[in-house]
């Protein structure tokens, strides 16, 4: 096990947490990290894009001119493609992009992705991320005490008894810009891999090593 300083929302260290190998120490695998953030980027995609083909269009049941005789080249519709207002050829319809990917995929991934945090330096344990009353300026304050960069992806315990304190963050960092909430139960490895600074709850950190430790 490796060992992870803890500070607080100071940026004062507190102590210390022992971080599980099987989780935050797993060789990285980068294939399968391409696999889970390509599906997941293409599971957002609501495949609802759709285009009108000729038979669609409104119109154009009358022939333009007769077949022969006019110098012109036989037409049948003013809505075929090559027409102005025609339909659209081979154009996109509703389809689904959806990727599907097994749960053992999707462990490696959120391993390798929770790694890769920590042997890159980028992982800040935080004793507790809190804020009395909806205030941005004091999760800004927190951000720049414990040195985080631009783009931050701050997780939160996701139980119950947390779920006041969780909305009050969240709400307060709605207006920083760059900077993300979550809680730990509803992680993601685009989410992980996309932030500079990745800032863990010390009560997430346990609950994700309770999760992915088994």
């Amino acid at each position: 096990m490796s060992i992870m300083k803890v500070v607080d929302m100071s940026g004062k260290e507190v102590g210390e947490i022992e971080l599980s190998d099987a989780v935050f120490g797993v060789t990285v695998n980068e294939t399968v990290l391409h696999t889970a953030v390509r599906a997941y980027l293409m599971n957002q995609r609501q495949g609802t894009q759709s285009t009108l083909t000729r038979t669609e269009v409104s119109g154009g049941g009358k022939k333009p001119w007769k077949q022969k005789g006019t110098g012109h080249a036989r037409q049948g519709s003013t809505r075929a493609p090559q027409w102005t207002h025609g339909g659209v050829a081979l154009g996109p319809k509703p389809r689904s992009y959806r990727i599907s990917l097994n749960r053992k995929t999707k462990k490696v991934a959120m391993l390798s992705a929770l790694s890769s945090k920590v042997a890159a330096n980028e992982m800040i344990v935080v004793d507790k991320i809190a804020t009395e009353s909806y205030s941005t300026k004091t999760m800004v304050s927190m951000l720049k005490a414990i040195g985080a960069s631009k783009k931050t992806l701050i997780v939160l315990p996701g139980i119950e008894e947390a779920k006041l304190d969780n909305a009050k963050v969240v709400k307060s960092c709605d207006n920083i810009a760059g900077v993300k909430t979550t809680v730990s139960n509803s992680l993601n490895v685009y989410d992980i891999l996309n932030c500079d600074t990745f800032v863990v709850a010390q009560g997430a950190v346990e609950k994700i090593q309770e999760v992915y430790a088994k």
